[in-house]
Protein backbone atom coordinates (compact mmCIF):
# COMPACT_ATOMS: atom_id res chain seq x y z
CA UNK A 1 0.00 0.00 0.00
CA UNK A 2 0.91 3.76 -0.96
CA UNK A 3 1.49 5.91 1.91
CA UNK A 4 2.11 9.80 1.16
CA UNK A 5 1.44 12.95 3.15
CA UNK A 6 -0.87 15.71 3.26
CA UNK A 7 0.93 19.40 3.12
CA UNK A 8 -0.75 22.08 4.37
CA UNK A 9 -1.36 24.86 1.03
CA UNK A 10 -4.47 25.93 1.69
CA UNK A 11 -5.41 24.74 5.61
CA UNK A 12 -4.79 27.70 8.35
CA UNK A 13 -7.95 28.57 9.62
CA UNK A 14 -9.32 25.84 8.77
CA UNK A 15 -6.86 21.86 9.75
CA UNK A 16 -4.33 24.24 11.01
CA UNK A 17 -4.31 26.82 13.42
CA UNK A 18 -3.22 30.59 11.76
CA UNK A 19 -0.39 31.24 11.09
CA UNK A 20 0.60 27.57 10.75
CA UNK A 21 3.56 26.89 7.58
CA UNK A 22 4.87 29.84 5.56
CA UNK A 23 7.48 28.99 2.71
CA UNK A 24 9.98 27.58 4.79
CA UNK A 25 7.34 25.22 6.56
CA UNK A 26 6.09 23.86 3.73
CA UNK A 27 9.84 22.95 2.77
CA UNK A 28 10.78 21.46 6.25
CA UNK A 29 7.57 19.51 5.65
CA UNK A 30 8.71 18.51 1.95
CA UNK A 31 12.14 17.37 2.53
CA UNK A 32 10.75 15.58 5.92
CA UNK A 33 8.52 13.49 3.82
CA UNK A 34 11.08 12.89 1.68
CA UNK A 35 13.35 11.62 3.67
CA UNK A 36 11.07 9.54 5.96
CA UNK A 37 9.95 7.76 2.37
CA UNK A 38 6.56 8.96 1.67
CA UNK A 39 5.48 8.65 -1.77
CA UNK A 40 4.17 12.03 -2.27
CA UNK A 41 2.91 14.88 -0.39
CA UNK A 42 -0.50 16.38 -1.53
CA UNK A 43 -2.16 20.17 -0.79
CA UNK A 44 -5.73 21.47 -1.34
CA UNK A 45 -6.56 24.60 -3.05
CA UNK A 46 -8.68 27.19 -1.78
CA UNK A 47 -8.78 30.66 -3.60
CA UNK A 48 -10.85 32.75 -0.51
CA UNK A 49 -11.30 32.45 2.88
CA UNK A 50 -14.39 30.60 4.20
CA UNK A 51 -16.96 32.82 6.04
CA UNK A 52 -16.61 30.57 9.40
CA UNK A 53 -13.14 31.05 9.34
CA UNK A 54 -13.28 34.85 8.62
CA UNK A 55 -15.06 34.99 12.28
CA UNK A 56 -12.71 32.93 14.38
CA UNK A 57 -10.17 34.88 12.80
CA UNK A 58 -10.81 38.54 11.72
CA UNK A 59 -7.72 40.14 12.67
CA UNK A 60 -5.77 37.56 11.11
CA UNK A 61 -6.58 36.08 7.82
CA UNK A 62 -5.34 32.33 6.68
CA UNK A 63 -2.72 31.93 3.83
CA UNK A 64 -4.02 29.81 1.30
CA UNK A 65 -0.57 28.92 -0.84
CA UNK A 66 -1.79 28.08 -4.65
CA UNK A 67 -0.61 24.81 -4.92
CA UNK A 68 0.81 24.54 -8.45
CA UNK A 69 3.44 27.40 -8.02
CA UNK A 70 4.26 25.97 -4.51
CA UNK A 71 5.45 22.61 -5.83
CA UNK A 72 7.23 24.20 -8.44
CA UNK A 73 8.95 25.54 -6.00
CA UNK A 74 9.84 22.38 -3.88
CA UNK A 75 10.11 20.49 -6.90
CA UNK A 76 13.08 22.37 -7.04
CA UNK A 77 14.62 21.61 -3.70
CA UNK A 78 13.78 17.82 -3.66
CA UNK A 79 14.73 14.56 -5.54
CA UNK A 80 12.62 12.22 -5.27
CA UNK A 81 9.03 12.95 -3.95
CA UNK A 82 6.03 13.47 -5.88
CA UNK A 83 3.94 15.93 -5.59
CA UNK A 84 -0.17 15.46 -5.37
CA UNK A 85 -3.17 18.14 -5.66
CA UNK A 86 -5.90 17.05 -3.19
CA UNK A 87 -7.47 18.46 -5.01
CA UNK A 88 -7.67 21.01 -7.76
CA UNK A 89 -11.06 22.62 -7.73
CA UNK A 90 -12.18 22.42 -11.43
CA UNK A 91 -15.23 24.45 -10.80
CA UNK A 92 -12.55 27.07 -9.75
CA UNK A 93 -10.32 26.39 -12.71
CA UNK A 94 -12.50 27.74 -15.79
CA UNK A 95 -9.92 27.98 -17.98
CA UNK A 96 -8.66 24.53 -18.74
CA UNK A 97 -6.30 25.80 -21.49
CA UNK A 98 -4.09 27.43 -18.83
CA UNK A 99 -4.50 24.84 -16.22
CA UNK A 100 -3.89 21.85 -18.90
CA UNK A 101 -0.43 24.22 -19.34
CA UNK A 102 0.45 24.22 -16.28
CA UNK A 103 0.32 20.81 -15.29
CA UNK A 104 2.57 19.79 -18.30
CA UNK A 105 5.43 22.50 -17.89
CA UNK A 106 4.84 21.80 -13.64
CA UNK A 107 5.50 17.79 -14.90
CA UNK A 108 8.73 18.79 -16.90
CA UNK A 109 10.09 20.97 -14.32
CA UNK A 110 9.37 18.13 -11.41
CA UNK A 111 10.76 15.76 -13.72
CA UNK A 112 7.99 14.20 -13.81
CA UNK A 113 6.70 13.95 -10.00
CA UNK A 114 3.69 15.17 -10.58
CA UNK A 115 0.25 13.53 -9.49
CA UNK A 116 -3.02 15.22 -10.48
CA UNK A 117 -6.41 14.99 -7.93
CA UNK A 118 -9.75 16.74 -9.79
CA UNK A 119 -12.62 17.42 -8.06
CA UNK A 120 -15.63 19.98 -7.14
CA UNK A 121 -14.54 21.24 -3.94
CA UNK A 122 -16.12 21.34 -0.62
CA UNK A 123 -17.09 25.48 0.11
CA UNK A 124 -20.16 26.63 -2.31
CA UNK A 125 -19.32 30.07 -1.01
CA UNK A 126 -16.11 30.13 -2.49
CA UNK A 127 -17.53 29.60 -6.01
CA UNK A 128 -20.32 32.24 -5.43
CA UNK A 129 -17.37 34.68 -4.09
CA UNK A 130 -15.45 34.17 -7.31
CA UNK A 131 -17.74 33.59 -9.99
CA UNK A 132 -21.34 35.23 -8.32
CA UNK A 133 -22.73 36.09 -11.55
CA UNK A 134 -22.99 32.26 -13.07
CA UNK A 135 -25.03 29.26 -11.97
CA UNK A 136 -22.97 26.94 -11.30
CA UNK A 137 -23.76 23.45 -11.83
CA UNK A 138 -20.55 21.46 -10.10
CA UNK A 139 -21.06 17.79 -10.97
CA UNK A 140 -21.59 19.04 -14.41
CA UNK A 141 -18.74 21.14 -14.58
CA UNK A 142 -16.50 18.47 -13.02
CA UNK A 143 -17.71 15.85 -16.18
CA UNK A 144 -17.12 18.66 -18.58
CA UNK A 145 -13.55 19.77 -17.03
CA UNK A 146 -12.40 16.00 -17.20
CA UNK A 147 -13.13 15.59 -20.97
CA UNK A 148 -11.73 18.56 -21.67
CA UNK A 149 -8.56 18.15 -20.10
CA UNK A 150 -8.29 14.51 -21.26
CA UNK A 151 -8.32 15.69 -24.84
CA UNK A 152 -5.35 18.73 -24.20
CA UNK A 153 -3.28 16.41 -22.88
CA UNK A 154 -3.14 13.62 -25.12
CA UNK A 155 -4.26 14.89 -28.68
CA UNK A 156 -1.79 16.58 -30.81
CA UNK A 157 -4.33 19.52 -31.73
CA UNK A 158 -7.27 19.61 -29.24
CA UNK A 159 -10.79 20.98 -29.89
CA UNK A 160 -13.91 20.50 -27.44
CA UNK A 161 -17.43 22.55 -27.43
CA UNK A 162 -19.14 22.61 -23.53
CA UNK A 163 -21.43 24.54 -21.93
CA UNK A 164 -19.10 25.44 -19.81
CA UNK A 165 -15.31 24.56 -21.21
CA UNK A 166 -15.19 25.84 -25.19
CA UNK A 167 -11.69 25.84 -27.21
CA UNK A 168 -10.70 25.52 -30.94
CA UNK A 169 -7.58 23.91 -32.72
CA UNK A 170 -5.53 24.20 -29.73
CA UNK A 171 -1.96 22.74 -30.03
CA UNK A 172 -0.71 22.01 -26.18
CA UNK A 173 2.58 21.28 -25.99
CA UNK A 174 4.66 19.55 -24.66
CA UNK A 175 2.56 16.90 -23.06
CA UNK A 176 3.22 15.59 -19.84
CA UNK A 177 6.68 14.33 -19.33
CA UNK A 178 5.11 10.76 -17.74
CA UNK A 179 3.58 8.59 -20.43
CA UNK A 180 0.27 9.15 -19.02
CA UNK A 181 -0.05 12.06 -15.77
CA UNK A 182 -1.77 10.21 -13.27
CA UNK A 183 -5.39 11.88 -12.45
CA UNK A 184 -7.39 11.09 -9.34
CA UNK A 185 -11.18 12.33 -9.11
CA UNK A 186 -12.16 13.30 -5.38
CA UNK A 187 -15.26 12.96 -3.41
CA UNK A 188 -16.77 10.63 -1.55
CA UNK A 189 -20.30 10.59 -3.91
CA UNK A 190 -20.69 7.45 -6.14
CA UNK A 191 -20.68 10.01 -9.08
CA UNK A 192 -16.71 10.16 -8.50
CA UNK A 193 -16.17 6.92 -8.52
CA UNK A 194 -18.19 6.89 -11.85
CA UNK A 195 -15.60 9.86 -12.94
CA UNK A 196 -12.38 7.79 -11.51
CA UNK A 197 -13.66 4.95 -14.36
CA UNK A 198 -14.42 7.11 -17.10
CA UNK A 199 -11.58 9.60 -16.89
CA UNK A 200 -9.02 8.79 -14.11
CA UNK A 201 -6.18 6.38 -12.46
CA UNK A 202 -7.56 6.78 -9.08
CA UNK A 203 -10.83 7.58 -6.82
CA UNK A 204 -9.79 9.53 -4.07
CA UNK A 205 -12.66 9.91 -1.16
CA UNK A 206 -12.19 10.95 2.83
CA UNK A 207 -12.91 9.99 5.81
CA UNK A 208 -14.79 6.82 4.72
CA UNK A 209 -15.32 4.02 6.92
CA UNK A 210 -13.82 0.49 5.42
CA UNK A 211 -16.82 -0.93 5.29
CA UNK A 212 -18.44 1.97 2.46
CA UNK A 213 -15.02 1.97 0.93
CA UNK A 214 -15.27 -2.01 0.31
CA UNK A 215 -19.00 -0.89 -1.42
CA UNK A 216 -17.36 1.56 -3.17
CA UNK A 217 -14.61 -0.49 -4.50
CA UNK A 218 -17.21 -2.73 -5.48
CA UNK A 219 -18.81 -0.48 -7.38
CA UNK A 220 -15.41 0.65 -9.01
CA UNK A 221 -14.78 -3.01 -10.21
CA UNK A 222 -18.26 -3.22 -11.54
CA UNK A 223 -18.20 -0.12 -13.61
CA UNK A 224 -14.82 -0.75 -14.69
CA UNK A 225 -15.47 -4.05 -15.84
CA UNK A 226 -18.45 -2.77 -17.91
CA UNK A 227 -15.84 -0.03 -19.44
CA UNK A 228 -13.66 -2.77 -20.60
CA UNK A 229 -10.71 -1.73 -17.84
CA UNK A 230 -8.64 -3.76 -15.28
CA UNK A 231 -9.89 -2.22 -12.27
CA UNK A 232 -6.46 -3.05 -10.85
CA UNK A 233 -4.87 -0.37 -12.91
CA UNK A 234 -7.37 2.21 -10.39
CA UNK A 235 -5.77 3.87 -7.45
CA UNK A 236 -8.24 3.66 -4.66
CA UNK A 237 -6.87 6.56 -2.18
CA UNK A 238 -8.62 7.98 0.50
CA UNK A 239 -7.64 10.32 2.80
CA UNK A 240 -7.74 10.36 6.20
CA UNK A 241 -6.62 12.18 10.06
CA UNK A 242 -3.88 10.98 11.91
CA UNK A 243 -2.87 11.38 15.58
CA UNK A 244 -0.70 8.42 17.27
CA UNK A 245 -0.24 8.29 20.95
CA UNK A 246 1.25 6.02 23.48
CA UNK A 247 -1.99 5.11 24.71
CA UNK A 248 -5.59 4.84 23.19
CA UNK A 249 -6.79 8.03 25.32
CA UNK A 250 -3.69 9.87 25.15
CA UNK A 251 -4.41 9.53 21.29
CA UNK A 252 -8.11 10.49 21.56
CA UNK A 253 -7.54 13.41 23.93
CA UNK A 254 -4.57 15.47 21.81
CA UNK A 255 -6.26 15.08 18.57
CA UNK A 256 -10.07 16.62 20.10
CA UNK A 257 -7.45 19.05 21.02
CA UNK A 258 -6.16 20.34 17.60
CA UNK A 259 -7.87 22.42 14.54
CA UNK A 260 -8.18 19.41 12.52
CA UNK A 261 -10.93 17.87 15.00
CA UNK A 262 -13.01 21.15 15.25
CA UNK A 263 -12.89 21.12 10.99
CA UNK A 264 -14.28 17.93 10.66
CA UNK A 265 -17.28 18.73 13.22
CA UNK A 266 -17.49 22.35 10.58
CA UNK A 267 -17.37 19.58 7.36
CA UNK A 268 -20.55 17.39 8.82
CA UNK A 269 -22.63 20.27 7.52
CA UNK A 270 -21.30 20.13 4.52
CA UNK A 271 -18.98 17.77 2.94
CA UNK A 272 -19.37 14.97 5.49
CA UNK A 273 -23.20 15.56 6.22
CA UNK A 274 -23.83 12.06 5.18
CA UNK A 275 -21.87 11.24 8.43
CA UNK A 276 -23.32 13.42 10.65
CA UNK A 277 -23.77 10.48 13.12
CA UNK A 278 -20.26 8.84 12.63
CA UNK A 279 -17.54 8.48 15.22
CA UNK A 280 -14.28 10.57 13.79
CA UNK A 281 -12.07 8.46 15.70
CA UNK A 282 -12.90 5.61 14.81
CA UNK A 283 -12.77 6.07 11.04
CA UNK A 284 -9.97 7.85 11.59
CA UNK A 285 -6.40 6.77 12.15
CA UNK A 286 -6.39 8.07 15.64
CA UNK A 287 -4.94 5.93 18.35
CA UNK A 288 -1.84 3.91 19.08
CA UNK A 289 0.52 2.64 16.57
CA UNK A 290 -0.97 -0.99 16.84
CA UNK A 291 -4.41 0.21 16.62
CA UNK A 292 -3.63 2.42 13.56
CA UNK A 293 -1.61 -0.71 11.95
CA UNK A 294 -5.14 -2.74 12.45
CA UNK A 295 -7.17 0.04 11.02
CA UNK A 296 -4.68 0.61 8.06
CA UNK A 297 -4.98 -3.24 7.25
CA UNK A 298 -8.37 -3.58 7.45
CA UNK A 299 -8.68 -0.72 4.99
CA UNK A 300 -6.26 -2.14 2.53
CA UNK A 301 -8.49 -6.02 2.58
CA UNK A 302 -11.59 -3.85 1.74
CA UNK A 303 -10.06 -2.69 -1.54
CA UNK A 304 -7.72 0.84 -0.58
CA UNK A 305 -3.99 0.54 -2.17
CA UNK A 306 -3.08 3.85 -1.56
CA UNK A 307 -3.27 6.40 2.30
CA UNK A 308 -3.59 9.47 0.32
CA UNK A 309 -2.23 12.36 1.94
CA UNK A 310 -2.71 11.78 5.58
CA UNK A 311 -3.51 14.77 7.59
CA UNK A 312 -1.65 14.39 10.90
CA UNK A 313 -3.50 16.46 13.47
CA UNK A 314 -1.34 19.02 14.81
CA UNK A 315 -1.29 22.31 16.10
CA UNK A 316 2.38 23.30 14.72
CA UNK A 317 5.03 22.17 12.13
CA UNK A 318 7.00 20.63 14.78
CA UNK A 319 4.00 18.14 15.95
CA UNK A 320 3.38 18.21 12.03
CA UNK A 321 6.78 16.79 11.69
CA UNK A 322 6.93 14.46 14.78
CA UNK A 323 3.90 12.76 13.87
CA UNK A 324 5.09 12.18 10.62
CA UNK A 325 8.16 10.56 11.66
CA UNK A 326 6.35 8.33 14.24
CA UNK A 327 4.11 6.93 12.10
CA UNK A 328 6.98 6.66 9.25
CA UNK A 329 8.90 4.15 12.51
CA UNK A 330 6.01 2.48 13.72
CA UNK A 331 3.46 1.90 11.11
CA UNK A 332 4.34 2.21 7.62
CA UNK A 333 6.97 -1.05 7.78
CA UNK A 334 3.54 -3.36 9.23
CA UNK A 335 1.64 -1.83 6.26
CA UNK A 336 3.22 -0.42 2.56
Amino acid sequence: MIVSAGLPTGMEGLTYPVPFAGPEGLLRIARHAEALGYHSVWGNDHMTTQHYVREEYPDTPPRFWEPLVTYAWLAAQTTTLRFGTGVVVLPMRRDIVVLAKQLCTLDHLSGGRLEVGLGIGAYLEEFRALQPDVKLQRGEIVDEGLAALGKLLTERVASFEGRYFRYRDVELTPKPLQKRLPIYVGGNNPNNIRRAVEYGDGWLPAALPAETLAEGVALLRRLAGEAGRDPATIEVAPQFIVHLGRTQEAASARFRQSQMHRHLVSLRKSTLKDQAGADLEAINLIGTPEEVIRRAIRLREAGVTHLLGLYFAANSVQELLDQMQLFAEEVMPHIV
